[in-house]
């Protein structure tokens, strides 16, 4: 297992190799066989090339990873490569997903029910209020909230949860052997201990430098059903963190404010432009995501009317293929079924009107 790890972060150690290319590496080649592989087979994939091919045959670093493998370990860190069964899965559909993950802390990175809770580092008390009332009623659905631990609405958003009981995870743009802000090291340890986690990509050492936050943002949008901005302005890491969301057909909200108000501005233009639905209230974000609550008997009657539904039989194909799955891409649908985008577009809507398929957070289906 160590020399599995040894490669495995190695891989992240090669110059030029980004998490897209290690992941068109890791299609044909196990890690160790890819520092083993002739330099005219590498060079021949695509996205990778001459130059890249070149540093992998080149890289001699591995004293490095034996470094890390020693600190992780002294230090309690879990590592999380892709193939981990422990790694987000959520992740995996982004294209750029992190090929190495380390963790600290217990938290379940697939529990069922995820949210983003994100936004300025300069709240108002309406930011800081709407955002500690979200956190209690999203405590009775049992979702697992998702932050960056900056200052302002993550901090709220965290300190909510641990409150209200729920497991919090605090994506870092820096190394575990370190906490910015360092005065949010009280909040780290404490999510930690409380059935959260702290969760980044960068090895012991890196330092919080400003190009790794929109790297650490594309995690927490990533790892999550939905993203909901609270409060920020038209510029910055929240704004980011929502057109990534977007980009991985994540579901996000943003809570809307006065016109005038510069700590809004970027929320009402998420809401104005379409990148955001409008976040109302929390009844109706559930009601959104399909995290209501259902009763046996609600279940029961849904189950019964679905077995006496004439389907169509592209409607039946569709059903089949969801047969035993909890929530599959309509790109997976369009593929396996052998049908049009658009006969898959019509078929799934109908079986969502006669209650049949059920739309899940991240544009997934799923029978009900």
């Amino acid at each position: 297992m160590q020399e599995e790890l040894l490669y495995q972060i190695a891989l992240t150690l090669v110059p030029q190799i980004g998490a897209v290319q290690a992941k068109i590496l890791l299609q044909h080649c196990e890690p160790e066989e890819i520092f083993r592989a002739r330099k005219n087979f590498l060079e021949k994939l695509e996205g990778i090339g001459p130059v890249r091919a070149a540093a992998i045959r080149s890289f001699r670093d591995f004293h490095l990873a034996e470094k890390e493998i020693s600190l992780i370990q002294q230090k309690k860190i879990t590592p999380l490569f892709l193939t981990n069964p422990a790694y987000p899965k959520r992740l995996l559909n982004c294209y750029d997903s992190p090929t190495l993950l380390y963790q600290y802390g217990e938290a379940d990175l697939n529990a069922s029910r995820m949210a983003a809770i994100i936004g300025t580092r300069h709240n108002s008390e309406y930011g800081r209020q709407q955002t500690e009332k979200l956190v209690t009623e999203l405590a009775t659905a049992g979702v697992s909230i998702v932050s960056g631990l900056a200052y302002g609405i993550d901090a709220i958003a965290h300190r909510s949860a641990l409150k209200k009981n729920l497991p919090t995870i605090g994506v870092l743009a820096h190394g575990l052997d370190q906490i910015y802000p360092s005065a949010h090291a009280g909040l780290a340890k404490e999510i930690s201990q409380e059935k959260g986690a702290l969760l980044t990509e960068f090895r012991l050492g890196t330092k919080p430098d400003k190009h790794n936050f929109p790297a650490r943002n594309r995690i927490v949008a990533g790892m999550t059903d939905v993203t909901i901005v609270m409060e920020t302005g038209i510029k910055g890491g929240s704004m980011i963190t929502a057109d990534l969301a977007n980009g991985y057909n994540r579901d996000v909200f943003a809570l809307p404010g006065k016109v005038t108000d510069p700590k809004s501005e970027g929320c009402n233009e998420l809401i104005r432009s379409n990148r955001a639905q409008l976040f109302r209230d929390t009844a109706d974000l559930l009601e959104n995501l399909g995290w209501q609550s259902q009763t046996p008997k609600e279940k029961e009657k849904r189950i019964q009317r679905s077995l006496f539904i004439e389907m169509s039989p592209e409607e039946k194909i569709i059903a089949e293929i969801l047969h035993d799955t909890k929530g599959m891409p309509v790109d997976e649908i369009n593929q396996r079924s052998g049908l049009s985008s658009g006969q898959v577009a019509r078929a799934l809507l109908n079986l969502e009107l006669q209650s049949v398929v059920l739309s899940l957070p991240g544009k997934l289906y799923c029978l009900a």
